[in-house]
């Protein structure tokens, strides 16, 4: 599968779960990815062959919007899968004039980020062993 081959689209919070729990937290309870905001966010899925490869979910924070829960099926990780959901988001969150998107990045996925411009906004935390940091992208002054 390449990217150029899948539909990025907005999806039901319902079909995020089962990408979520697989590929964040697989050793909790499926109950674990589901978030009490899902409902009043933005997903979206990358589609191929009525088959979700990936995922997203956006939520307002003020002005700002904050995405979360970004998985991508393992079989389908580093063939520009998660960049096409990115660019995706990005694009969705100009059209809205959004000037600040932001994420909790695992510190494994720096290097990703950080090719889409984002910057690093906070200390290093963890939830559980897993090191996170915020990653913050100014919408007002980078260019698609």
């Amino acid at each position: 599968m390449h990217a150029s081959n899948i539909q990025i689209q907005a999806i039901a919070p319902e079909l995020t779960y089962e990408l979520r729990h697989q590929v964040l937290w697989p050793d909790r309870p499926i109950t674990y990815v589901i978030l009490e905001e899902d409902f009043e966010g933005l997903h979206y899925g990358a589609i191929q062959n009525d088959q979700v490869m990936g995922v997203i979910s956006v939520f307002q924070d003020g002005e700002k919007y904050r995405f979360r829960k970004f998985a991508v099926h393992p079989n389908h990780q580093g063939k520009g899968v998660g960049s096409a959901l990115l660019r995706h988001v990005i694009k969705e969150m100009y059209g809205r004039s959004v000037p600040q998107l932001w994420c909790d990045a695992r510190v494994t996925a720096i290097p990703f980020y950080e090719r889409f411009g984002m910057k690093p906004g906070g200390a290093i935390f963890y939830k559980g062993e897993i090191a996170y940091t915020r990653f913050v992208l100014d919408l007002n002054t980078h260019v698609l």
